[in-house]
């Protein structure tokens, strides 16, 4: 699948900018969440209607709460054969309810209620399961339309009743409806595969053009049914060039997306937020024509059950050991931690279960890693990042927060080196917003002139601005997109901020939107000829419109990929 949005703009400064016309949308964001969510509902038929009747007090004038009264069964109001026969023998013989549930976002329902009726006056109750009810008026046969919007993701059961108090009989059918959006669920850090000691999968090399399964569902206390997972992934022992995908497998085509990016002799790690296969698994991709090793670190995983929401945040510094900001100023020590707090700083809210970070490693004395975990918590097995002498090196975290609101970062390596941690967002039981997975789709790459880019690289020190939903369509409630951003055919030194536009786009053919502020947060890092990925977790703010800055000295490409969003509606 591919997906054009609807402008690009590309600025240096206010008043010296350069733009792209909208041009007409393959498919877009908000084709993409119609698309995800239509996937789940239910229907129940007309037969399946449970028909009772009222005690004779309720006819006339009073009307019975579909809700609070005790109906009687017909064979509890007249017994065996006869009593269904004095149902059908009645003056509405035919009353009955056709019921279908038809998911359209994260949360929401769109519910069809098709009423058989003689041409009586109807009351009718829509019970949507959670505790709250809405009621219409009907006139014998009738469609019913209504929409409704949960609160948490989980499994409801969703009951229409129509009354027709006439004739003192009621009908009722209904189904159970899953919400397609998923909330998370912190986990300590874990290994579920290392090809290189055979955890999670026979000891060996990942062949060149092929694949290996990670067990998700069922293993290091992930539960059954369990929709996607965060997954830590690593490549590691390259020889060649090549790119790593990861996806449900099994009844799941591969998609033309990469999730990370690899060169010979150099280890590369990027989160990844995949669903799972109905089989618990999922599969991981090399696309290089050499064999690697190929680690997954589990840090989380999302189910339909009620648990954490996602709120999203503008990118805030909260830890930079350079500038003694949230930890000593000074490189952290070899093989040592630093605690920072997270919850009640910067608009974080105490009581969080989970913040998304970029971690980012910078001036090490020599070959290590970064493990970013709970603050009441045992340093882990796991890595989140590893890097070389003298490199700097970022990637996207999700880990679990200590009840006092703070999280710990373990330097792993044998000698001292600067972190930086930015806040990108957070999980918390009051956050509204459930993860909706995409079919991945690319909708930016500066090499070619398509998805709305009319060609020419990604400027020095310039800015790309990205609107993520057709012209005149809206993406109801989405918090945040989850989007893999990687930079390549790098000429020198730098690093890309991603934050929401203050600006809606400009209209067509008008001049590209003003920048805003330029950011001080990065989202990943480069050196020259680098081609580097990261996981992007971004708000498009007010306006829909998100900003990417090259904030480096030198032209890059930019690619763009689009894996799902975050909805609270």
């Amino acid at each position: 699948m591919t997906a054009a949005l609807v402008a690009a703009g590309l600025g240096i400064t206010p008043g010296t900018a350069q733009a792209a016309d909208p041009v007409p949308v393959a498919a877009g964001v908000a084709e993409a969440i119609a698309e995800a969510s239509t996937s789940e509902g239910f229907h129940s038929p007309a037969d399946r209607t449970i028909r009772t009747a009222l005690p004779a007090a309720t006819k006339g004038n009073d009307k019975p709460n579909a809700k609070t009264a005790a109906p009687q069964t017909a064979q509890t109001a007249q017994t065996g054969q006869a009593g269904q026969a004095a149902l059908d023998a009645g003056a509405n013989p035919a009353l009955a309810v056709d019921v279908s549930g038809t998911s359209y976002t994260a949360h929401g329902i769109e519910l069809t209620a098709l009423i058989t009726s003689a041409d009586f006056a109807l009351d009718v109750v829509i019970d949507w399961g959670d505790g709250k009810t809405d009621t219409v008026t009907a006139q014998g046969n009738a469609e019913v339309r209504h929409s409704h919007t949960y609160d948490k993701s989980g499994e409801y059961q969703v009951k229409v009743t129509v009354t027709d108090t006439a004739n003192a009989i009621q009908a009722a059918n209904g189904g159970a409806f899953l919400t397609p959006g998923s909330d998370f669920t912190p986990h300590t850090p874990t290994r579920l595969l290392d090809t290189r000691n055979g955890t999670g999968a026979p000891a060996g090399k990942v062949g060149g053009l092929g694949s290996t399964r990670v067990k998700v569902a069922g293993n290091a206390a992930v539960p059954a049914g369990v929709t996607a997972v965060a997954l830590n992934v690593t490549v590691t022992e390259t020889t060649d060039s090549g790119y790593v995908t990861a996806w449900p497998g099994a009844g799941y085509d591969r998609p033309g997306t990469s999730n990370l990016n690899y060169t010979a002799g150099r280890s590369v790690p990027n989160l990844v937020i995949v669903p799972v296969g109905e089989d618990g698994y999922v599969e991981l991709y090399n696309g290089g024509p050499q064999p690697v090793d190929l680690i997954a670190d589990v840090t989380g995983y999302f189910t339909r059950a009620s648990a954490g929401g996602y709120t999203s945040m503008t990118p805030a510094r909260f830890v930079d050991t350079r500038e003694g900001i949230g930890a000593p100023r000074s490189r952290l020590a070899a093989r040592s931690a630093f605690a920072t707090r997270i919850g009640g700083l910067q608009g974080v809210p105490q009581g969080i279960t989970a913040v998304a970070l970029n971690v980012t490693v910078t001036e090490p004395g020599g070959p290590g890693h970064l493990t970013a975990f709970s603050g009441d918590g045992p340093v882990p097995t796991a890595s989140n990042l590893n890097f070389e002498p003298g490199q700097t090196v970022a990637n996207a975290v999700i880990v679990p927060v200590a009840a006092d609101g703070t999280i710990k970062v373990f330097n792993g390596s044998w000698m001292p080196a600067h972190v930086v941690v930015d806040v990108v967002g957070y999980y918390s039981k009051e956050s509204k917003a459930a993860f909706l997975p995409f079919t991945p789709f690319r909708t930016l790459d500066t090499r070619e002139e398509a998805y709305g880019w009319p060609g020419g690289r990604f400027r020095a020190r310039e800015y790309i601005t990205r609107g993520f939903t057709p012209e005149g369509e809206t993406a109801p409630g989405v918090e945040a997109y989850v989007l893999n951003a990687t930079v390549t055919e790098t000429g020198g030194t730098g690093f890309l901020s991603v934050a929401p536009s203050p600006y809606p786009l400009p209209a067509e053919g008008g001049p590209a939107a003003p920048s805003g502020p330029r950011p001080g947060s990065s989202t990943l890092n480069w050196t020259a000829g680098a081609t580097v990925p990261n996981l992007v977790q971004a708000s498009d703010g007010d306006h829909g419109v998100i900003t990417f800055w090259n904030q480096g000295h030198e032209d890059a490409d930019l690619v763009l990929d689009v894996f799902g969003v975050y909805q609270s509606k």
